[in-house]
């Protein structure tokens, strides 16, 4: 099996498989299949181990192969702990996610996920979604689209950029990648317009796939389906997912908050195998510019 790097070259990947401490015989979770890249690699270090890959994602799974220690399952990663039930699968040694987008979803250009281009605004990583970019960038009040770029984007100058969304609007319905391109850099600081249109169109994909809530209840399962001792391993690549992924491997929640039980005793589902974040070396980030924002962290689960 050749891992599909046309689709998506998997980012960190010795790092990925050492933090997941992997062995032979184990059951591991590879929560964003993808081009199947980190799936591979996991699996081929198995012997009597079992390798299950979410993705929601059509195109993902022409990437999957037939084995008989390995299921694809064509969902979201948040309904990990229900579709691990229905394999009859209890508990799990590891699991690995990449979250953000694939280098195929970026580069398909009909997706609508690039900044470059001119593609319809859809920007789903699940087609079958009826959300879409051009929905909120159309059918949004002003406030929902300020909450949106505020929260979603960090955007500085957020109220120039919603009057001139809704401005434009008036005079017809944006329908592509192109046009909103064009309102974002009318309000973007100089020198900085491909960071700010990244934070756009950044803004726009984690609301139109609901990302933040689906990583808070995908994070809020791990603990109930991981082993003692099991690897939670994470890759994030903006502060938004970094810091709820921070969060949750610290101090167990994804606010930050510190939970107690009954008897004031902190409840830590996770250890942190590593403190600071690990980041690719710069001879990968030169072969896979994608891999610059990059952040892992891994953590064990506690118990015994």
């Amino acid at each position: 099996m050749k891992q599909n790097s046309a689709y998506h070259i998997p980012v960190m990947l010795e790092p990925c498989l050492e933090g997941l401490n992997i062995r032979p015989d184990g059951v591991y979770v590879d929560a964003t299949f993808g081009g199947g890249g980190h799936s591979r690699a996991i699996f081929d270090r198995l012997d009597g181990g079992v390798l299950i890959s979410f993705d929601q994602d059509p195109d993902a799974k022409e990437n999957a192969w037939d084995a008989e220690n390995f299921h694809f399952v064509a969902a979201n990663f948040a309904y990990i702990k229900n579709h691990l039930r229905l394999l009859g699968i209890k508990e799990v040694d590891g699991i690995l996610a990449d979250l953000g987008v694939s280098s195929h979803q970026f580069d398909v250009t009909d997706r609508g996920f690039s900044i470059r281009g001119d593609a319809p605004l859809d920007m789903r990583m699940n087609q079958a979604g009826e959300q879409t970019a051009e929905r909120v960038v159309n059918d949004y009040p002003e406030e929902e689209l300020t909450r949106v770029f505020r929260s979603y984007g960090e955007i500085r100058n957020v109220g120039k950029l919603v009057r001139s969304i809704v401005s434009a609007r008036r005079s017809g319905k944006l329908k592509t990648t192109g046009q909103l391109v064009e309102i974002a850099e009318s309000c973007a600081p100089k020198r900085k317009e491909n960071k700010y249109l990244a934070q756009v169109f950044q803004a726009v994909r984690i609301e139109v796939n609901n990302e933040m809530e689906v990583l808070e209840a995908f994070l809020e399962s791990t603990e109930t389906v991981l082993k003692p001792g099991g690897r939670l391993v994470v890759m994030s690549y903006h502060s938004l997912e970094d810091r709820m992924v921070k969060n949750y491997m610290k101090r167990g929640s994804v606010s930050g908050e510190i939970t107690k039980d009954f008897y004031g005793n902190i409840q830590k589902p996770f250890t942190e195998v590593v403190r600071r974040p690990i980041v690719p070396t710069n001879a990968e980030i030169e072969q896979n510019s994608r891999a610059r924002s990059a952040k892992l962290r891994i953590a064990e689960r506690n118990g015994e």
